[in-house]
């Protein structure tokens, strides 16, 4: 992209006669706008111009124009640019409205780390999957509650043999079971037939209660499993976090990646275009004879040693783009690809003091997801104990149900309506000899807290380290970040006296190619210390369970 402007002024007896000027734009070798004045024709430039921002507009709304498409990204430029010629006089106005749109260009191509991370929490398909594991979880504790759903039950049960009526038999009931462990039975039979037994009424109704008064009294399978599926709903949330942590952390490394190889592939762009102005500078002053011609020979290798390293830096940062875009997702759960033009946001230094350490080892060792999994496990294991020492207790259920004929049957029906003498009662006692059973089950509960226990204490040991080792990580980076820093200032320094030697006589191509490189080198150590840098503190994030 190239801008010519050039003005023309005529004086006779030291007054102005006459003024030209002619203004052109050109883009890739093409002219794109030009127009002049000469004296009173400003119209008619003025009319070429605004056919001009016809062919412009039509070439945004028209996609098959023959216009490149890249010219309507620069429209807003053209038209901030045009509309002053006609009363501009001076060329620092025309590049002062030239160069800004390109500032506004570059702001929209960068993507930066917080809307990184804003992605992979929203949109990846395992951080949508660990936002499933609650979901998960309360759906298993909506089926362990209906271990305590009422139930209404009805059969039918009938029997004839040789032309005989032996028996029919229709009972229902509706049984309610309770948190206390009694269950609630009302019900109805009625039974016909010339083969029934003694005990059978004709019709019935009756109300019931059973209880426990030994082993399940306080606590049987029902409530102990509503309990630790209630539990579960901690254990799945701390699962959701630590998924999400590692996920997180993957991805903060694979950006942190990305920016490093943008950062290579930007250096080495820089040395080539270093080395390819020195080369032209060389070539010409070889042929002046200035040079010896061994130095153009010297100075081509390292213009095309330096082209292949730029070849390989951008394959690198296409590669590494292509990583970034597996975390890259959008709301319909559809891949979404980088664009090649799109680069890492500027690099925000944030530091980690020993208050913002103290606070995430605190927190670590209170909150990390997997210490949160462990504590849950364990108040799991503390109901099911409860439950298997109770198990060890005799079975003794009492059951008392009130029973009454329909009114139609009976001559005092106030009377008869379930009175005390109408009435069925029982009670069951089980005493297992040995209990090797229960005892068994308790033992190898009582195991299962004591490997818990232990691991509860190795995991809050690794994790504290694992906290203290990315922390030291952090403030050993921070100081080689400074001190590398000085380097590079005092390497670009050594470079540039060398390039102003060289152009004095003084100095030698090799050694302006050495300075050069070294200061390339040391620039890419610079930005590699500030990718691990970031690394460091995304992994103490990782390391005190935080995720952020």
């Amino acid at each position: 992209m190239s801008l010519f402007f050039s003005e023309k002024r005529k004086v006779k007896n030291g007054q102005p006669c006459g003024e030209k000027f002619l203004f052109v734009l050109r883009l890739k070798g093409s002219q794109l706008l030009g127009f002049g004045k000469n004296g009173g024709h400003a119209e008619r430039s003025r009319s070429a111009t605004s056919r001009l921002s016809t062919r412009f507009d039509s070439a945004q709304r028209d996609p098959r124009s023959r216009i490149p498409s890249k010219f309507g990204q620069h429209l807003s430029v053209w038209q901030s640019l045009c509309l002053p010629l006609f009363t501009a006089r001076r060329t620092v106005l025309l590049f002062s409205l030239f160069t800004s749109p390109a500032l506004a260009q570059d702001s929209l191509r960068f993507f930066s780390f917080d809307d990184f991370q804003e992605l992979v929490i929203t949109n990846h398909p395992v951080a949508r999957q660990a936002a499933l594991l609650p979901e998960v979880a309360r759906a298993e504790l909506l089926e362990v509650r209906g271990l305590f759903d009422p139930k209404f039950v009805a059969y039918f049960d009938r029997k004839g043999f040789k032309g005989i009526d032996y028996y029919n038999r229709f009972d229902t009931y509706l049984r309610i079971p309770t948190w206390i462990g009694a269950d609630l039975k009302a019900g109805y039979e009625q039974n016909t037939g010339g083969r029934l037994s003694d005990e059978e009424s004709p019709r019935l109704s009756y109300v019931g209660l059973t209880v426990p008064l030994a082993q399940n009294l306080l606590i049987d399978a029902r409530r102990a499993t509503l309990r630790q599926a209630r539990l579960a709903q901690g254990l799945a949330e701390a699962e959701r976090l630590g998924i999400l942590n590692k996920v997180l952390y993957n991805a903060a490394k694979t950006y942190w990646d990305w920016y490093l190889s943008d950062q290579q592939a930007q250096l080495a762009e820089e040395g080539f275009q270093l080395a390819d102005q020195r080369y032209r500078a060389v070539a010409q002053r070889t042929q002046l004879g200035d040079l010896a011609a061994v130095d153009s020979i010297e100075a081509r290798i390292t213009r095309q040693d330096r082209l292949v390293q730029t070849q390989q830096a951008e394959l690198e940062r296409q590669n590494a783009g292509l990583v970034l875009s597996t975390f890259l997702w959008n709301a319909n759960g559809d891949p979404l690809e980088l664009p090649s033009s799109s680069r890492p946001g500027p690099m925000a230094f944030r530091s980690v003091t020993d208050s913002t350490f103290q606070r995430l080892l605190t927190q670590a060792r209170s909150r990390h997801p997997d210490l949160l999994k462990v504590d849950f496990k364990l108040r799991q294991l503390r109901v099911e104990e409860r439950f298997r020492r109770n198990q060890l207790l005799p079975q003794l259920n009492v059951n008392f149900n009130f029973l009454n004929e329909p009114k139609v049957l009976q001559d005092n029906v106030i009377g008869n309506a379930f009175l005390v003498n109408n009435h069925k009662v029982g009670a069951e006692f089980i005493l297992p000899l040995f209990l090797r059973k229960e005892r068994g089950k308790l033992q190898q509960v009582r195991f299962k807290q004591t490997q818990l226990s232990l691991d509860q204490q190795l995991i809050r040991r690794e994790i504290s380290n694992d906290v203290q080792a990315a922390f030291n990580e952090i403030q050993n980076l921070a100081q080689q970040l400074a001190t590398q820093e000085g380097i590079v200032r005092d390497q670009d320094a050594l470079t540039r006296a060398e390039r102003r030697k060289f152009d004095m006589g003084e100095s030698s191509l090799f050694l302006v190619n050495a300075r050069e490189s070294k200061f390339l080198e040391l620039r890419y150590k610079l930005e590699s210390i500030k990718a691990k840098y970031e690394k460091a503190v995304a992994g103490l994030a990782f390391a005190a369970g935080g995720g952020r």
